[in-house]
């Protein structure tokens, strides 16, 4: 039931395209665009090629990220994020986080999901790239970015909990706790920004977990 409400709020989010002409992705537009694509068979046996453009700024009238869905080269629909649009078989699924995409995905009608091809010049497109052709060298970064997620959300609680355990009904309930770590500044500071490095790296791969929601 949740979810067909879920898909009902997205329905009324999704308005026609106008027909433009989807444009060729720019270098300089890396930090500012996403661009994925997804071929499905027609009914007539020809190949149609949808096309999500999600540019990294949010919507000047409604203050959100929109997504562009374009058919074969041509705006066809468009959406405030979160986006559901129906496709044949199914429906592309997109949602952003503050690091970037943690959604573009096909999910069909029997529930199977598959995530979007990226566009080789894109920098999610990129990242496949890295994991196809250096594979160790992706599972190393990719094993990273986990390690220094988990060393800084762990750490920033352990300090977070000292102070919270001092709020009077909860040291009246629970006691007071003493955190056998006091980091300095800098290094908070070095933790953040390692946090927002490493949830970066992973909306790269279109990946995002609880544990990139609590580094933020």
């Amino acid at each position: 039931m949740i979810e067909e409400w879920r898909q009902r709020r997205a329905a009324k989010r999704i308005t026609s395209g106008d027909g433009r002409a989807l444009t060729r992705l720019r270098w300089w537009q890396l930090p500012f665009r996403a661009l994925f694509y997804l071929p499905l068979p027609a009914g007539d046996g020809r190949q149609t090629v949808y096309a999500v453009d999600i540019p990294r700024r949010t919507d000047p009238d409604g203050g959100k990220a929109r997504a562009h869905l374009y058919l074969d080269g041509r705006h066809h629909a468009e959406s405030k994020l979160p986006a559901a649009f129906p496709v044949e078989g199914g429906r592309i699924d997109v949602a952003i986080s503050a690091f970037g995409l943690k959604r573009c995905h096909y999910v069909t009608t029997s529930g199977a999901e598959h995530r979007l091809v990226p566009d080789p010049k894109s920098a999610e497109g990129r990242r496949a790239r890295l994991e196809r052709e250096h594979p160790t060298l992706s599972r190393s970064v990719s094993f990273l970015s986990v390690l220094v997620l988990l060393a800084g959300v762990g750490l920033n609680l352990l300090q977070l909990a000292e102070p919270i355990s001092r709020i009077p009904p909860i040291a009246e309930r629970v006691g007071t706790f003493e955190s056998p770590l006091h980091l300095p500044i800098w290094l908070n500071f070095a933790l953040a920004v390692g946090a927002i490095l490493a949830s970066t790296e992973r909306a790269l791969r279109v990946r995002h977990s609880v544990l990139d929601q609590v580094g933020k």
